[in-house]
């Protein structure tokens, strides 16, 4: 540093030989990801501006190694986490040996939605989507393990009854999330009933567009907010903007409008999704349940390979709410898996017996 100042100094400095020196390091220690900024700055010749450039790259360089401390590290604190949180819950159960009567009556919940699925509502909203066989076809199908009773546990978790004050003890401390999961869950099903409606009437040409597409998007999804609170206010307002926007989108490409009939039905289809025995919004809910129940046995990405008929205009979404919903999972197992086996040891022999009868 003494030599390069002296050659500043004396106006001998080299800065096209200390750049290049400077940029050819930074390509050594950056990351891949990085490479391509760094080509670009050997492109500058202006001293400001490369210099400008230089401390840019590097500050995303240092933080690409804080993220890479942080990874690498966090399996430690992680353990650490999952260790006292089992061994907090460890002595309370001692003191309390009744705590673990919500979270038994739960699995057993689960045991008994398994081995005696109950009636869905039938898939048909397209001719040209043929399901396979439902999960609880499939349940029924297969013998009890502990990874389905704890699946149908946690997905049944997303539709409980706020009044229902015996969740379990296990989950408490995420009964919070699991409600914002759950309301994050409604918003998407009314998002993608409007978004099938809305195609049914506007054609492939209109919902070819991304960027009309993208737009009735976020015109819903700012609306449907106060749904949970206000289902025929939202919808009203709800089936008014996007009427509008798709006349107006129409209209701009040239396409022929909306007739008054067609109009009438699409504001009323729209505002019929209000109603709970909405057959859009009941498949597109079950459709909702079959994919989170996909993302708990296979992962997220492999379930968005192959998402039934009316979720594909909602991946993005979908993929972020099934990740939420694993890692919570996820980490609840680690916390409390040692309780659960204990608790399905007999509620599957139980349902692998009453199988048997019924055959």
């Amino acid at each position: 540093m003494d030599f390069l100042h002296q050659q500043a100094d004396r106006g001998d400095l080299n800065v096209t030989y200390l750049s290049k020196y400077i940029l050819n390091t930074m390509v050594l220690l950056c990351a891949p990801v990085r490479d391509e900024a760094v080509q670009r700055l050997e492109n500058i010749a202006d001293p400001v501006r490369l210099l400008r450039g230089i401390f840019q790259v590097l500050g995303l360089m240092k933080m690409d190694m804080v993220n890479y401390t942080i990874q690498s590290l966090q399996p430690q604190p992680q353990e650490h986490s999952i260790q006292f949180e089992r061994a907090q819950f460890q002595e309370r159960l001692n003191k309390q040996p009744s705590l673990l009567n919500h979270t038994t009556k739960w699995l057993t919940q689960a045991a008994a939605d398994l081995t005696t699925p109950p009636a869905n509502c039938p898939d048909t909203l397209d001719s040209s989507s043929t399901p396979g066989p439902s999960p609880s076809d499939a349940a029924a199908s297969e013998p009890l393990s502990p990874a389905m009773v704890l699946s149908q546990g946690f997905l049944n978790l997303l539709i409980w009854d706020p009044e229902n004050e015996e969740f379990p003890e296990t989950l408490l401390m995420d009964r919070t999330r699991l409600q914002e999961l759950e309301l994050q869950r409604n918003h998407l099903t009314v998002l993608a009933s409007v978004l099938l409606v809305a195609s049914s009437f506007s054609g492939s040409v209109l919902f070819g567009s991304p960027q009309f597409v993208d737009k009735l998007k976020r015109i819903t999804k700012s609306l449907v907010e106060d749904f949970n609170s206000r289902p025929e206010e939202t919808m009203q307002t709800v089936s008014e903007q996007v009427t509008q926007e798709i006349h107006r989108s129409l209209k701009n490409m040239g396409l022929a409008p909306l007739s008054s009939d067609n109009s009438a039905s699409l504001v009323g289809q729209l505002q019929n999704i209000a109603k709970k025995e909405n057959c859009v919004r009941s498949v597109i809910d079950q459709r909702i349940h079959l994919f989170l129940k996909c993302c708990l046995v296979l992962g997220v990405q492999r379930s968005l390979l192959d998402l039934p008929g009316g979720l594909t205009l909602i991946e993005a979404e979908l993929a972020e709410l099934g990740q939420k919903f694993v890692s919570l999972t996820h980490h609840n197992q680690q916390v409390f898996g040692p309780y659960y086996t204990e608790i399905l040891k007999p509620l599957i022999s139980s349902g692998q017996s009453a199988r048997v009868e019924a055959l």
